[in-house]
């Protein structure tokens, strides 16, 4: 294995590089394992409330709480 210490910049010109050298259809294949890939990566979910929280419900039961008689 080989380590490299460059720049962000440079990094990314090898690679833009490397692909370019490929052929149009090999270009293709690697664009779709990259989609292929992109499944694997964590995503951000939303928080939700824990599940265990202490619900209040107030039922009428179609009843006037005003005081109607």
């Amino acid at each position: 294995m080989e380590i490299k210490f460059q720049t962000k910049e440079e990094s990314n010109r090898e690679q833009r590089e490397a692909f370019l050298r490929l052929e149009p259809k090999d270009r293709f294949y690697h664009f779709l394992d990259l989609c292929e890939n992109l499944k694997n990566l964590p995503l951000k979910t939303p928080r939700k409330a824990p599940s265990d929280n202490f619900i209040i419900e107030i039922k009428t039961h179609d009843k006037n709480l005003e005081g109607e008689h």
